[in-house]
């Protein structure tokens, strides 16, 4: 799906999940939030639906930098690669699974078919996402399970 085709189908969505950092709310791993203007301008006269998978799942705020190992989204929902904190390797897998997850069941409670995500994120990046060190092309947990599911997911870099 084009970029034009994506903002046409955010512009007609009734309902938008949306990561709820680029709403304001201070719940990035650092603590911080990361809210954008283009962001809430796209989802003015709209319904959102505010998700934090990583929160959502349990981990704190703030809390340690994760980054995907062996693989990007998909590949860590098929079980080849995973998720791990980067500075101890602490396995948080089953956590990213879980936020994907809870992510995936308010879509449908409340009939979300777009999603606008915060770019680069393990969890949300739509186009690229931190692997193993660098920034690579490809989805975080979250995005991959979302895309998987039917649900067309932009990226707050496109607004």
């Amino acid at each position: 799906m084009t970029r034009e085709e994506r903002l046409a189908a955010l512009r007609e969505a009734p309902v938008v999940l949306v990561s709820a950092c680029l709403l304001g709310e201070a719940c990035r791993y650092d603590g911080k939030s990361k809210g954008s203007s283009p962001v809430m301008r796209a989802l003015e006269g709209k319904e959102v639906v505010p998700v934090c998978p990583e929160t959502g799942a349990g981990l704190g705020i703030p809390r340690p930098a994760v980054e995907l190992k062996g693989g990007a989204g998909a590949e860590v929902l098929a079980g080849r690669a995973r998720a791990a904190e980067v500075e101890s390797g602490k396995d948080r897998t089953e956590a990213f699974r879980q936020g994907a997850e809870l992510a995936l069941a308010a879509a449908r409670r409340f009939g979300v078919r777009v999603a606008v995500l915060k770019e680069r994120s393990p969890s949300c990046g739509t186009q690229g996402t931190h692997v193993d060190g660098a920034v690579v092309r490809g989805q975080g947990v979250t995005a991959a399970l979302l895309s998987q599911a039917g649900l067309i997911v932009v990226s707050d870099e496109e607004l």
